[in-house]
């Protein structure tokens, strides 16, 4: 595998150089070749690329960067454009690389077979291939988990003060607040929104992980974050980071009605792909069952395709659990309201 990395800084100072990341059309010695722009940073994604090529004799090159970095860069290339697939993390991202024209339509009975219609774009613009579930974690030693059953509970006057969750600018709120407006409304949303500020014990910050271990450390007694976090902290070498995950225990919120709220990482065929062909293959290739497993030990992230095996302990310590089947672009056509809404209830 070719890896075409760069730092953000070359990145943006390199845009208008097209073609000097990856080649457009193959490896440069004519043998076909995938361009894929990734933001996945994910160095365990290695092994899914060499799989593909071991299986395809498609060679990848790769570039890694945040995601507006390349939305941007896919937009600045334009028809020349030598990438062929994106791939990000999260519906509302997977939402606005749709709306600003970056995907084509893929027909494929296969991608419609194995990945689950909440999970993919109506269309087929872009398809989820791994979830990851957003769970309420609380302190074992000081917090009942009977009054947390569901997401609503974290309004309740009786957790003024405990509960830490990152930011409301963030994508994996604001896609959680989405999903809340498509199933209570914009009003009662928003109710649900001012009572969680209430019961904030800092001001939001720090990334999930740091919610977690907030909760470990006896900062906050209730926490939100999602399950490939926790996951790996159970999974971790460091002796340390096990400890802060024995702390700590965890809910799948709302397993009694609609189900607990997912996220995806997904992928989509870019519309100016030089290498379509490559670029579907290697989208089904993401929903073959090795791929689906190396998902799971890899970055302890929820296989999509139904059956596939976990193949992690931790995953299996978290044990199984009913999600919410709401389509998950309805993250990307609330997402603007969402975060209105958010702004509204002072969660900053």
């Amino acid at each position: 595998m070719t890896a075409c990395r760069r730092t953000t800084a070359l990145l943006l100072a390199g845009m208008a150089l097209l073609g000097t990341a990856c080649d457009r059309n193959g490896d440069g010695n004519g043998q076909p070749a995938l361009n894929v722009y990734s933001a996945r940073h994910y160095q365990s994604d290695d092994a899914l690329y060499e799989a593909f090529t071991r299986a395809t004799g498609i060679e990848v090159h790769r570039i890694e960067a945040g995601e507006d970095e390349l939305m941007e860069r896919i937009r600045q290339e334009g028809a020349a454009s030598p990438a062929d697939v994106l791939i990000t993390v999260d519906a509302g991202r997977l939402w606005r690389a749709d709306q600003a024209g970056l995907f084509q339509p893929v027909e494929s009975q296969l991608l419609r077979e194995r990945i689950p219609a909440s999970l993919r774009h109506p269309d087929g613009h872009w398809f989820g291939y791994a979830t990851r579930a957003r769970l309420i974690f609380y302190d074992r030693q000081r917090i009942d988990p009977a009054g947390l059953a569901d997401y609503e509970d974290l309004t309740d006057p009786r957790w003024k003060g405990e509960l830490c969750i990152r930011s409301g600018n963030h994508v994996y709120n604001l896609s959680l607040m989405a999903s809340l407006i498509a199933h209570h409304g914009l009003e009662r949303a928003e109710e649900w929104a001012r009572g969680v500020v209430a019961n904030f014990a800092r001001e939001p910050q720090g990334g999930d992980t740091d919610q977690i271990k907030a909760v470990a450390a006896g900062e906050c007694g209730i926490a939100v974050g999602n399950s490939y976090y926790f996951a790996r902290l159970l999974n971790s070498d460091d002796p340390d980071e096990r400890a802060v995950a024995d702390k700590v225990g965890w809910i799948f919120p709302n397993q009694d009605d609609r189900g607990t709220h997912v996220n995806v990482s997904g992928a989509g065929l870019l519309a100016n792909a030089p290498n379509p062909s490559a670029g579907l293959a290697f989208l089904e290739f993401l929903a073959s069952d090795e791929a689906q497993v190396r998902f799971a030990q890899a970055s302890n992230e929820y296989p999509v395709v139904a059956d596939a095996p976990l193949e992690n302990s931790a995953l299996e310590q978290l044990g199984a659990f009913h999600r919410d089947e709401l389509g998950v672009s309805a993250y990307g056509e609330q997402q603007a309201e969402a975060q209105k809404a958010l702004d509204r209830a002072g969660w900053k």
